[in-house]
């Protein structure tokens, strides 16, 4: 009788092993799920238990040594994303406590971190500033670059520029 069902034992395997996979996440389990189903197919197909056995490991190893690596890149291509302290460098902050060489406060993203200059950069209380790097819990921050100075009044402009009074009516 388990003769005619032995495919169910390796969909069962199968089956065994994708839920694994989906708690590890790591393309292993998966893999050897493939396998398990061409031993599947291969019961399915009649072949005795040592064949079916030879064609689950065979599978395996192809999807293992094959398959997943193509998987795994694809996967994990793009942007990383920095996580933790390090997710903070280069944001802005904002001083509630005079920034020194060796100590001050900053507020970033609205969480209050004890900070210092870089470089022995000093920053009054209000002003806005960037973070370089965390260093422990201090903040490392830099001034922000001033803004563009605003533009040029008509007082400022060159002789030859022309004058509301030049128009011609």
């Amino acid at each position: 009788m388990l003769d005619n069902y032995g495919w169910l034992a390796w969909v069962a395997v199968a089956l065994a092993l994708g839920a694994f996979e989906v708690a590890t996440v790591n393309l292993v389990f998966l893999m050897l799920a493939g396998g398990a189903v061409g031993g599947a197919v291969a019961a399915a197909l009649g072949a005795g238990f040592p064949l079916q056995v030879v064609v689950a490991v065979a599978g395996s190893g192809v999807l293992l040594g094959v398959v997943r690596p193509r998987a795994k890149a694809r996967l994990t291509r793009g942007p990383r994303v920095p996580m933790g302290t390090a997710s903070y460098a280069g944001r802005s902050a904002t001083v509630i406590e005079s920034v020194t060489e060796t100590s001050g406060r900053v507020k970033i993203g609205g969480a209050t971190w004890s900070a210092k200059g870089l470089d022995g950069e000093e920053s009054e209380a209000g002003a806005e500033v960037r973070v370089v790097r965390i260093e422990g819990a201090t903040a490392v921050v830099t001034a922000l670059v001033p803004p563009d100075p605003p533009p040029a009044t008509p007082s400022d402009a060159p002789s030859d520029a022309p004058r509301p009074s030049d128009r011609l009516d």
